[in-house]
């Protein structure tokens, strides 16, 4: 006897409704991390597959800002749905952690990256870095005018010759280094300082504009800004060069990107292969070789030249979960740059 549509239709809907749920039961037992990611979007964009194709476990990345996302870990508490926290800047991971919700990584793990780019703690890891440096049209400036410290742009000869994008987190780490280095009168003269001296942006893309135009004399920004502009078509800075800090000065910060993994997770043994990942060779050299050129934390890979050697600057000496970013905007919003 042949079945009439209807029939065949039904038996059809039937076997469909068997199978779902086997195919939803096989969905949900396939492990994925949930990544709260204030790191560049497209560079973990570009990771997160490698990740997945090395051990199949799947990431899903929800982007953000710094502090916008550590605010939210501490809001969520307990109840956040992330496994893995990674940011630009390390002030947004001090934040977690000192709200006590890091799972403390195995000292196997971080042990790639020099102790001086993770917290003492073992709460967290650095696994990539940014170096300060201040841009500077070779027009209107001298290599040989440049200040041996960044705190002198709060010196009147620079009235009226500075820029600098305040209200992002790559300046709020600069501040917090000065503050973490000078103490909080100092930190509070040289935001006068640069307030009095400088012009306000929305952006480092538009610092490294305005420099490299002759708007400005001189821009506070992070190194790969400037090597990405020169990379991709030089547009924004060709008249224009980097002067890094040396001495240990503060505008010689090298701020961490840091990674860490929640307390509250219930996927820890995939979010050690994640952190893994990021901290080990093969990770390191997919950051060294992606459109970033920021600075690879793990010694056994580089980036390659023209960009200024890691080996060669001459960073700070600060505990980057002393980086204090509640005081800092704090002290910025007293300021008026907030």
């Amino acid at each position: 006897m042949s079945l009439t549509f209807p029939a065949r239709a039904g038996l059809a809907a039937l076997a469909l409704a068997l199978t779902t749920p086997l195919l939803a039961a096989c969905s949900e037992d396939k492990p994925t991390l949930v990544v709260y990611n204030a790191q560049h979007e497209q560079l973990l964009e570009e990771m997160a597959p490698e990740f997945t194709k090395e051990t199949g476990i799947e990431v899903t990345l929800r982007n953000g800002k710094d502090l916008e996302l550590s605010n939210q870990i501490v809001q969520e508490g307990k109840a956040s749905p992330a496994d893995v926290f990674l940011t630009e800047n390390s002030p947004a991971m001090s934040q977690v952690e000192a709200a006590g919700l890091f799972q403390k990584l195995p000292a196997s793990l971080v042990e790639p990256i020099p102790a001086q780019f993770r917290p003492t703690s073992g709460l967290w890891t650095g696994f990539v870095a940014r170096s300060t440096t201040l841009v500077y049209n070779t027009a209107a400036v001298q290599a040989s005018e440049l200040p041996a410290s960044i705190l002198d742009l709060a010196k009147p000869e620079w009235k009226g010759r500075i820029s600098f994008s305040p209200t992002g987190a790559d300046f709020q780490a600069i501040v917090a280094a000065v503050l973490d280095l000078e103490g909080e009168q100092a930190t509070q003269a040289w935001l006068e300082g640069i307030k009095a001296n400088g012009t306000v942006y929305d952006g480092n893309n538009l610092v490294l504009e305005a420099v490299n135009s002759g708007q400005s004399d001189v821009g506070i920004v992070y190194h790969y800004y400037w090597e990405r502009d020169r990379k991709e078509n030089g547009d924004n800075s060709n008249a224009s060069q980097q002067y890094y800090f040396a001495n240990q000065d503060p505008g010689a910060f090298v701020s961490v990107s840091g990674a860490g993994i929640l307390a509250s997770s219930d996927m820890k043994p995939e979010a050690e292969k994640f952190l893994a990942f990021l901290v080990g060779e093969k990770g390191q050299q997919l950051l060294a070789d992606s459109y970033a050129l920021e600075y690879p934390l793990n010694p056994a890979v580089q980036l390659d030249p023209p960009v200024k050697p890691f080996s060669e600057l001459q960073p700070p000496q600060v505990n980057v979960s002393d980086l204090d970013s509640k005081k800092v905007v704090d002290m910025m919003t007293e300021v008026g740059f907030l």
